[in-house]
């Protein structure tokens, strides 16, 4: 009974949640009227009012309409680049774990090499490497986190190819291919979405933090880490500046592990996605 009260609270919130988010962005496309990007030296670091709800920066640019327009940005990229690590992950786990032998060998040597190191001090070094521009930073990432799809799925993938079903479609004359996709594919799926919704926070806290220090997205793009780096001049007399995109991330990064915890109580996915 308590764990049945549990998930509907879980569902609850996250419903508020969202619709939380979907009312913003309504907001955002059909009453506001800024430029996020137009410069205004007249109206620059004015408080709030009612033509600008959270202020301006220190270009005169409307707070509010940056603020919204850059989730399209950090959440877009964040999500761009998930996709990405997934679509590459996921097939290289699959041909790794059921396959083994040679290419399960050679799989695991790549895996840690890219393991070897944080997530973090890999991406920073390869950003580095790139260059500044949220393209090298979303390349950079992709590259660090496909392996985690890759692990994820190969263990589950070995697990499950020793099992009776998946015998009994070899010997009925199913090509591999045809036993990955319709026996193989249906047990990956919770894992996936579980650790791809809790990683979903992890990469946008990465892209908001490499802006910040220069690596991503570039001005005057309304990305919430450069927005960040933006009002670290004017942190001692107009701290909102910093204050507003820094809950912004809080927000999208709660979220994202609030959707976390719910898809793994509804697949009921084991503990070890989150290793």
């Amino acid at each position: 009974m308590e764990l049945v009260i549990k998930k509907k609270t879980k569902r609850r919130w996250l419903f508020m949640v969202m619709a939380t988010v979907l009312a913003v962005a309504a907001y955002a496309f059909l009453i506001l009227k800024h430029d996020p990007a137009l410069v205004n030296l007249g109206e620059r670091l004015w408080p709030a009012s009612l033509e600008h709800p959270l202020g301006t920066d220190h270009l005169g640019r409307d707070v509010l309409t940056r603020l919204l327009l850059g989730a399209q940005l950090t959440v877009g990229y964040g999500l761009l680049s998930l996709f990405a690590a997934v679509i590459i992950g996921v097939p290289f786990g699959v041909i790794a774990g059921f396959k083994g032998g040679l290419i399960d060998r050679i799989f695991m040597r790549i895996a840690d090499a890219f393991l070897a190191f944080p997530d973090t001090i890999v991406a920073i070094v390869l950003s580095g490497l790139l260059g500044p521009g949220i393209e090298n930073l979303l390349l950079a990432i992709v590259l660090v986190k496909w392996v985690n799809y890759a692990r994820l799925v190969r263990s589950t993938v070995i697990t499950e190819r020793g099992k009776d079903y998946v015998t009994a479609a070899k010997i009925n004359g199913l090509r591999s291919f045809a036993i990955m996709r319709k026996h193989l594919f249906p047990h990956l799926i919770g894992n996936v979405l579980v650790l791809a919704s809790l990683d979903l926070g992890k990469i946008i806290l990465l892209i908001s933090s490499l802006s910040y220090i220069g690596l991503g997205a570039q001005p005057p793009a309304p990305e919430w880490g450069a927005m960040l780096n933006d009002a670290r001049p004017y942190f001692q007399s107009h701290m909102m500046l910093m204050i507003y995109p820094g809950l912004a991330i809080v927000f999208v990064v709660l979220l994202s592990n609030i959707l976390g915890d719910y898809l793994r109580d509804a697949f009921d996915v084991k503990k070890e996605v989150e290793s």
